[in-house]
């Protein structure tokens, strides 16, 4: 996933946050926020957000690795809208179940959080 894709500052979380919706799995929290047409990317832009509950640095770390190479692969495939700005927010107890249950099922997941959002 490119830098350009990505959200960093501060203040693009807090407009995601604060002018934008929500949905929400067990696991992850979806928040994404609509930009005006003028903005100067037409692609879609993520930021994730995983607290200290959800693990050490390096469990933190992989899976921060893992869900930006899930959203590479939707934003690929064309499954993301492209005016969009997307915040996902890991809940505690992720990092465990994607070790018991394998990186299949946290493309599921990330599904499930996607398809609600469409809905």
């Amino acid at each position: 996933m490119h830098k350009k894709n990505r959200l960093s500052r501060s203040r693009d979380f807090d407009a995601v946050y604060r002018q934008g919706r929500s949905s929400s799995t067990r696991f992850l929290t979806l928040h994404w926020f609509e930009r005006s047409p003028d903005a100067a990317s037409a692609e879609p832009r993520l930021g994730l957000a995983v607290p200290k509950a959800a693990g050490n640095a390096v469990v933190r770390n992989r899976i921060k690795r893992q869900l930006r190479e899930i959203w590479r692969t939707k934003q690929d495939a064309g499954a993301l809208s492209a005016a969009n700005d997307y915040v996902l927010v890991v809940r505690p107890g992720l990092p465990e179940a994607v070790e018991a249950h394998g990186h299949a099922w946290l493309v599921e997941r990330v599904d499930e959080v996607l398809g609600k959002a469409a809905a």
